[in-house]
Formats: C-alpha cells, sequence, structure tokens
C-alpha cells in the first residue's frame, strides 16, 4: 500500500502573483467589510432603519432576479419582520446578533413558514410545519428570511441546471453557471440579493459555487451544525455551510447555527468558540501576522487536468501565504483521486434509501393509479428529475446482494484510506490548500448532457467529505473568460473542529489581498454609488 503522504517538498512562489482586478484604475478597492457587524452599528446608532435595509435589498432583488433566477420563493413577511426590528431599537429591547440581518436559505433546509420542495416538482407547494434547527437559531438571533434559493434536485448536481423549476445564472457572466448544488444560495450573495445565505454540502456543494461566485463559502466539520430539517441527500456526508461576501460574515453565521441539538443524534457536543475573536482589522496586522503557519499545498489538484490559470491563481495564493509569514510545502496524498469514485457510490446508496420516502404516499405528489404499485412507479417518474433517478439506479445497484462488497464496501474502505491521508497530512501541516474546482465557472449546458465530465469537477472538494473535515472557500484572484474576468477561489481545510483557524487565516488572507474587487459587474455600478 502506498504511504499516506509522501515526504513534503519546500516551496517559494514569488514567480507567480495574484490576478485581481481594480474596481477604479487609480485607486486600489478596500479590503471586504463584514455587512453583518456594519449593519448592527448602522442600525443600533439609527443611521439607517430596518425597514429601509430590506427594503433596499428587496429591490436589489428585483431588478436582478430576472435575469439570475437565484431565489424560488421570496418571502412576503420580510418588511413586517424588519418593522419588529425597529420596534425593538426605538424602544431599546436588546437585539440578537443577526438583527436585521437579511438570510437567503437553501430550498433543502426546512422552513415553517414558506415553500421548502429540496428543488424537486415532487415536494412542489410542500411547507413543512417546522423550522430546521440551523434557520430556528438564526431566527432567534434576528435574522430575516429573505426567501428560499434555487438549487439542483435534492442536491444532485453542480451547475443548479438540474433543478427542476429554473436554472440559475453566474452574476459574473450571466451565460454561465453558478456551480452547484447550492448555486442559488451563492449567486445570491455574490449579486447582494441578500447579505448571507445557508447552503448544503456533501460533497462540496458549498465550495464549488463559493469558487464560481466569487464569494467566500465555509463548510463545517460534520456533526458542528444539526442536519435537523435539512432534507437527506446522502446522511453520513451532509452538512449545512454558510456564504457571506467575507469571511467574517461567514464566521458569525456559524457561529450562530453551530451547536448540539438532541434532534439529530449526530450533532457534536463540542463547545462552539467565539469565531468572531480571530477577526482583526488589517491596520492591526504586524507585518507577519502568519508567521510559523505550516500550510501544505496538495500536490494531486495541480496537476493534469486542472486549468493552467486555476494553478497560476492557486500557486499565486500560496506566494500570498508566504508573504504573511507561513512556511508552503507540497505535499502528496496518494489517495486522493480514490475518493470520487468512492464519493459517488456512497453518496448515491445513500440517496436510493433516503430517496425511498418520496413514493406519493409518504411524502410527495401523489399521482391517481387503480394499483398501488403503478401509484408508486408513477407518482415518482412524474416527480423526480433524471438526474436524481439515475442516482438512485446506482445506488440501489451498488447496494444489491450481489455487488455490496464490490462496490459499497469498498468504497467505504477508501474512505477510511482518505480519512488517513488527511489526518497524517495535518500532523505535519496547520492547514492544506488547494483550488476549489478545476476551473473557473464554465457555459450553462456545456456539461448538461455530459454527466461524467461534471462529476469530475468534483474531485477537488469530495474527499473533505468523506473525511468529514472542515473547509473554507475564499476568493483569490480571476481568470481570464473570451468576455469576463471569472472568480477564483482557494480551498483552505483543517483538522476537525478547527473552524475557528481557518477563519483566521482566510481573514488575515483577504484582508492583505491588496487591489481585488470580487463585486460582479450586475451590481458594480448600483454598489459603487
Amino acid at each position: 500500500m502506498l504511504s499516506s503522504v509522501q515526504t513534503p517538498r519546500l516551496l517559494r512562489f514569488q514567480s507567480f502573483s495574484l490576478k485581481c482586478l481594480h474596481t477604479h484604475p487609480t485607486t486600489a478597492p478596500p479590503p471586504p467589510h463584514s455587512q453583518i457587524l456594519t449593519i448592527r452599528k448602522s442600525l443600533l446608532s439609527r443611521e439607517i432603519s430596518a425597514v429601509d435595509l430590506a427594503g433596499t435589498f428587496l429591490n436589489r432583488l428585483r431588478n436582478t432576479e430576472p435575469h439570475l433566477k437565484s431565489f424560488l420563493y421570496v418571502s412576503d413577511v420580510v418588511l413586517k419582520e424588519a418593522e419588529e426590528i425597529d420596534r425593538k431599537i426605538a424602544e431599546n429591547e436588546e437585539l440578537g446578533p443577526l438583527a436585521g440581518v437579511l438570510v437567503g436559505v437553501k430550498d433543502n433546509i426546512c422552513t415553517s413558514d414558506m415553500p421548502s420542495t429540496a428543488g424537486s416538482k415532487i415536494l412542489e407547494n410542500y411547507r413543512p410545519p417546522f423550522d430546521a434547527t440551523a434557520v430556528g437559531k438564526m431566527k432567534k438571533c434576528g435574522a430575516i428570511v429573505i426567501g428560499k434559493t434555487n438549487m439542483d434536485e435534492f442536491g444532485m448536481g453542480s451547475t443548479t441546471e438540474g433543478s427542476g423549476y429554473q436554472v440559475t445564472a453566474n452574476p459574473w457572466d450571466l451565460s454561465r453557471v453558478p456551480g452547484g448544488s447550492s448555486g442559488g444560495s451563492a449567486a445570491a450573495v455574490s449579486a447582494r440579493q441578500c447579505m448571507v445565505s445557508l447552503g448544503s454540502d456533501t460533497g462540496g456543494s458549498v465550495r464549488q459555487p463559493a469558487s464560481f461566485c466569487g464569494v467566500v463559502g465555509l463548510k463545517p466539520t460534520y456533526g458542528r451544525v444539526s442536519r435537523y430539517g435539512l432534507v437527506a441527500y446522502a446522511s453520513s456526508l451532509d452538512v449545512i455551510g454558510c456564504f457571506g461576501s467575507s469571511v467574517a460574515d461567514a464566521g458569525i453565521l456559524l457561529h450562530a447555527i453551530s451547536g448540539h441539538d438532541k434532534f439529530d443524534a449526530t450533532s457534536s457536543k463540542k463547545e462552539v468558540p467565539d469565531f468572531a475573536s480571530q477577526f482583526t482589522a488589517r491596520d492591526h496586522l504586524d507585518s507577519k501576522p502568519l508567521k510559523g503557519l505550516r500550510v501544505g499545498l496538495i500536490r494531486e489538484t495541480i496537476e493534469d487536468g486542472v486549468d493552467p490559470d486555476i494553478i497560476s491563481s492557486i500557486r499565486g495564493a500560496a506566494s500570498h501565504l508566504e508573504e504573511l509569514g507561513c512556511t508552503v510545502t507540497e505535499v502528496s496524498l496518494p489517495s486522493f483521486s480514490l475518493g470520487l469514485p468512492a464519493y459517488y457510490i456512497l453518496a448515491s446508496s445513500e440517496s436510493s434509501s433516503n430517496l425511498s420516502r418520496y413514493d406519493g404516499i409518504r411524502y410527495g405528489k401523489q399521482v391517481f393509479a387503480d394499483e398501488l404499485n403503478s401509484l408508486y412507479g408513477e407518482s415518482r417518474a412524474g416527480g423526480l428529475g433524471s438526474e436524481v433517478k439515475m442516482r438512485i439506479l446506482m445506488g440501489t445497484y451498488a447496494l444489491s446482494a450481489g455487488y455490496y462488497d464490490a462496490y459499497y464496501k469498498r468504497a467505504q474502505q477508501v474512505r477510511t484510506l482518505v480519512r488517513e491521508s488527511f489526518r497524517a497530512a495535518l500532523d505535519e501541516n496547520d492547514i492544506l490548500i488547494s483550488p476549489a474546482a478545476p476551473s473557473a465557472a464554465y457555459k450553462i449546458g456545456e456539461k448538461k448532457n455530459d454527466p461524467l465530465s461534471m462529476y469530475a469537477g468534483d474531485i477537488m472538494t469530495v474527499n473533505v467529505n468523506l473525511a468529514g473535515l472542515p473547509a473554507l472557500v475564499l476568493p483569490c484572484g480571476f481568470v481570464d473568460s473570451s468576455s469576463v474576468a471569472l472568480p477564483v477561489g482557494v480551498q483552505m481545510i483543517s483538522a476537525a473542529f478547527e473552524e475557528e483557524k481557518l477563519l483566521k487565516v482566510g481573514h488575515i488572507f483577504e484582508q492583505t489581498l491588496h487591489g481585488c474587487s470580487f463585486i460582479p459587474p450586475l451590481v458594480a455600478d448600483e454598489l459603487a454609488c
């Protein structure tokens, strides 16, 4: 058997530089700031009202939504909830940490007061009688759910083209995909239709769209956030994650939704640290704020099959980390390429079990039939999309008696090997880095009829889910397309329950990344005013 981690190699990346865009030719744009903290300060000082703030975002959503199609449902009580926050401010009542923050919620996360369809026609018009634990915690902190965001059906896809309702566009180039399956949540934050959003990540569904849309995407450790109320795809891999326009916002949102939940036996009882304590203003940083941090660049993620411009951007990110005081080495995880087939066997197997409940009787839209088997078959055939059907069939096959050992059991063995590879690499390094995807956002329709090519795009992210580790993706530069520059994200991975470390490194990285503006052209002029 190959060693899990080969001998690291010290790297020097001075010849690589990050390719960034300037908002104005004469002045560099300021680093990303926390919308959550800025808004809280403005509300408490009464510089702005919650109603005016909500109105601004709703107007922007109405203006951009015909182009983007990020949302499947927009709440009709946003202004009413904003009025309640203004009342509390007027009467000097205590405000929660997310007071007035407008949050988009992926459509597979249950909300009691609006539809939750998981992007599938079989759950059309379904309104759950409860909030997911993560949603309930946000609401207790004062957040306002602005609406439900579009997604690939049941989370099965990498482009958001697999939605049963509509195709979401990328705010940077409307002819391109926003990624998936949480493409609606990523596009909504990128276009500033909401301040932050929730997504779910089974094999990269938060991190890949974050890279494609130029926003921050945070996948927590498995068990950090309760899965209660998350429509199940692959239960041993699913996690609820966060999107924000800054690392600080993603961290603040994660803090609000984290913690043990009696309704989810897999949720951790570990104490949730104050992630905001890691955020230091750029003016207070010394010249080498990350001195002594050991960073491992995963060799397999910068080899053949990865766009050369992506490799250049990631090497530029490594160079920036070196400038901040990090020691960057190249590490090899020989089991890395094995993760992709193992992931698809395991995820498909779990989905074939989880989705059996959508039969038109227990859950799902029912089709009239004279005979029970016909009712089952016709309800599922009419309600489920082609990608979902294909993955159910793949999973059922892998779990069948004659093939269980050859496929499912072997995939579980590979999963153990992947975990050991990461454990060994993280014993020698504080964090690991890699691209979040092997390319920038591609054209709508480009890979819809080539599922193997689409699946291969998940190779950078699925191993993290197999190992149950946390990962942070944040914008690090741009690549040129034929018409517009497209954002690229760097993925940072740490040991389990070390989100605090990732947020600290990520925050310093983005605060010191000079000359980059990650505001898409669709809304750049409005936000510059």
